[in-house]
């Protein structure tokens, strides 16, 4: 509850930082926020508390989940540099700020207790973003990225409200404990209000929308060509991470006891989303692009332990969720050096030949994107092996053959586009121009590296910690 509170005041802090107009100070003092939030977070540790009249719950489960969420925003604001350098156009202050304000939101949507809680956490993440989305003013792609994400999360929003009136009109209740009991009490007697199940549909429309579940998918591919890409790295990880703790508590906990309902339309959507992003990822020739489409495939992996609902599933979504955004902000870190070069040569800007010689030219930077690349396959030694493998043991613990199976299958056509990036950077040519990273930048990329191998080989670090 302290970190929620903290980052509130932070974003605040960083707009009067901004006066000094001193771009060197901004980083390291969001990066001080961003930690002492992270300490913050971990004094809550064993908390079992509600807190804003009930509507927010302090446990175990969201101070594993918030602590994903600041340290993915601690490499991600590693990474961000200035927003632009010298750039006079940009607002560095600002950005800053943003960030903090939508992590708070993040925090908000797995703690809540309320949905109106939910409700005020997605709308304080989502304007973050539509925001950030189009900060590269200067840039059509931008621009209509910004805007396309405005309107269909208008939309979503709209339709995921819709779902919670109509909910609280069968129920009578906002509080997850009420609508649980109603839910548990009316499907034993058989007197069901047909507004629950509108209303769980619509909810859970909302929702899949916000972490990029087909098909609920078109806008992911276009936002994150058209974002800056340091916020691209921002909304693949932070928003997905933050959208599936709270889907995955509306239905263990909420709707626990309509499982027989839900379940088949999820599973559904899920298999729907595992070939839409794993199949379209396969032909696309921007990277920016296939980490789009590929988003929305490990949605459908994260999908599938929503669906299973076992007791393995929030441990196993909460180390897919940190394995996935180690690798993210890798991959995205690389390209953001690499496109920056090509583009300031007149050549690629974010195509795959971005990555051509990628091994000669900086073997530090294809190294890192190797083990990015591969954890995001799930290959054997990364923390992504063991991502998919705790996810596909809660689907095998929950009887879902079926879905595995595809599942599987869509993990085998992952491994060809993940590889072809490895084999630009080793297999095509290079121009001999050498890659030059900041000190800073090389660091936060290290880190994240190290993460995911280290996970790969120790996975009980954090699969033990529930």
């Amino acid at each position: 509850m302290l970190s929620i509170i903290s980052l509130s005041i932070f974003g605040i802090l960083n707009l009067f930082l901004g006066f000094l107009k001193s771009r060197q100070v901004l980083l390291p003092a969001t990066l001080l926020f961003l930690l002492v939030a992270l300490v913050l977070n971990s004094l809550d540790w064993n908390d079992q508390a509600l807190y804003f009249s009930d509507m927010l719950r302090v446990n175990n489960l969201f101070v594993n989940f918030s602590a994903i969420v600041l340290v993915t925003s601690l490499f991600v604001v590693g990474l961000s540099r200035t927003f632009g350098g010298d750039d006079e156009h940009t607002h560095p202050a600002e950005y800053y700020a943003i960030l903090l304000f939508s992590i708070a939101g993040a925090l908000m949507m797995i703690g809540f207790e309320n949905l109106i809680m939910l409700f005020v956490g997605v709308e304080v993440l989502s304007v973050a973003m539509y925001v950030l989305t189009g900060t590269d003013k200067r840039n059509l792609r931008s621009n209509e990225a910004a805007l396309k994400y405005f309107l269909m999360g208008s939309f979503a929003t709209g339709i995921l409200l819709f779902g919670v009136a109509m909910i609280y009109g069968a129920t009578g209740s906002f509080k997850l404990g009420g609508i649980a009991t109603y839910v548990e009490v009316a499907i034993r007697y058989g007197s069901v209000s047909p507004l629950l199940y509108v209303g769980l549909l619509l909810l859970f429309i909302g929702m899949l929308f916000k972490v990029s579940a087909a098909p609920f998918h078109f806008w992911t591919p276009d936002v994150y060509e058209g974002a800056p890409t340091i916020f691209t790295a921002f909304m693949s990880t932070v928003v997905k991470t933050a959208g599936f703790a709270a889907l995955y508590k509306l239905a263990s906990v909420a709707f626990g006891g309509a499982y027989g309902f839900w379940a088949q339309t999820m599973a559904i959507v899920t298999v729907l989303t595992l070939l839409v992003g794993n199949i379209t990822a396969a032909y696309q020739t921007s990277f920016k692009r296939m980490m789009g489409y590929s988003s929305i495939s490990h949605a459908g992996y994260l999908l599938l332990g929503v669906v299973a609902n076992v007791s393995a599933s929030p441990s196993a979504i909460l180390f897919y969720s940190l394995a996935y955004s180690l690798a993210t902000v890798s991959a995205f870190g690389v390209l953001m050096v690499v496109s920056e070069k090509k583009l300031y040569e007149g050549g690629a800007d974010e195509r795959y030949e971005a990555f051509n010689g990628l091994a000669k030219s900086n073997p530090l930077l294809a190294f890192v994107m190797t083990i990015s690349m591969l954890s995001l396959a799930g290959i054997p030694l990364t923390a992504g092996f063991w991502g998919k493998f705790f996810i596909f043991s809660a689907a095998v613990e929950a009887n879902l053959t079926s879905l595995l199976v595809i599942a599987v299958l869509m993990s085998c056509v992952g491994i060809y586009y993940y590889f072809r990036v490895i084999i630009s950077m080793y297999l095509k040519p290079s121009d001999d121009n050498p890659v030059i990273v900041s000190n800073g930048f090389k660091l936060t990329l290290l880190l994240t590296t190290a993460l995911t191998l280290l996970l790969g080989v120790f996975p009980d670090l954090v699969k033990n910690i529930f």
